[in-house]
């Protein structure tokens, strides 16, 4: 079996396996059915180690044992891998967020709120600014500054940026939506792209022509993006500054209003 060394990589990568076990497995969707020492000879693998590689694929559900004598194995097919993968990352998931919610109730977690709302020289609000690196890490920083928001939010991005975060703004829109905040909010980007968000979140969206994405919230706090290639790491910068806020909401108002 002549497999370019590339594909074993990646579905190496992809499967999480170690090499032997990607040969292995490789070698028992080749041929179907075969016996620990035919998946040697096809995969290349030591004969030595083959028997603990089928076993620990069989384990982790890659590969079955075929009733009979001599013992042969088969090749799970991968679109079953993946749901039984996908399966048990979701069953994980769910495990892991019910004990961070546990936490919520330790003693532990209670001193570790103290810190944070005390500390030992308490930090003044107005001071506090920071830079946030990261998708991931912004979208947290943007749900939790949505979901404090006690009368207005605006929001300035694109549509495909409110599309490849429907998620996050689903829970967040339905959220200020329940509880009354005012909400302004400006896309740039397809025309239809936007007409479609507007009906899906019952969000009145302005089309705008300027790329730019940043959030203000009770026109105390600013989260703006500073990068704009898509290849580069994404980067943005929050400020809680109420004068910052004001000034750069009043040049959205007019912006708005010019529009």
């Amino acid at each position: 079996m002549i497999i370019k060394p590339e594909l074993v990589k990646k579905i190496k990568d992809y499967f999480d396996l170690n090499i032997y076990e990607t040969k292995v497995w490789l070698a028992l969707l080749s041929k179907g059915i075969a016996s620990a020492g035919e998946v040697a000879e096809i995969s290349g693998v030591p004969r030595s180690r083959t028997y603990d590689v089928l076993e620990s694929l069989e384990k982790g559900g890659f590969a079955i044992v075929k009733l009979g004598k001599p013992v042969k194995y088969m090749g799970v097919k991968p679109k079953v891998v993946i749901e039984k993968i996908k399966n048990n990352v979701m069953r994980d998931a769910e495990e892991r967020i019910g004990s961070l919610a546990k936490i919520k109730q330790t003693d532990e977690f209670i001193k570790l709120e103290e810190l944070y709302e005390g500390g030992i020289i308490p930090v003044k609000g107005e001071s506090i600014s920071a830079s946030l690196k990261g998708k991931s890490n912004i979208s947290n920083y943007i749900r939790e500054i949505l979901q404090n928001a006690k009368n207005e939010v605006i929001i300035c991005t694109t549509a495909e940026d409110i599309n490849s975060k429907s998620r996050l703004f689903n829970q967040t829109f339905e959220r200020l939506n329940t509880s009354k905040i005012k909400i302004k909010a400006a896309l740039s980007g397809d025309e239809k792209e936007i007409d479609e968000l507007r009906k899906r979140f019952k969000i009145k969206f302005k089309k705008i022509s300027i790329h730019a994405k940043f959030f203000i919230i009770d026109r105390r706090e600013v989260l703006f993006y500073v990068s704009k290639n898509p290849e580069e790491e994404e980067t943005a910068i929050w400020l809680n500054s109420d004068f910052f806020a004001q000034a750069f909401a009043s040049l959205f108002d007019k912006a708005m209003d010019s529009e």
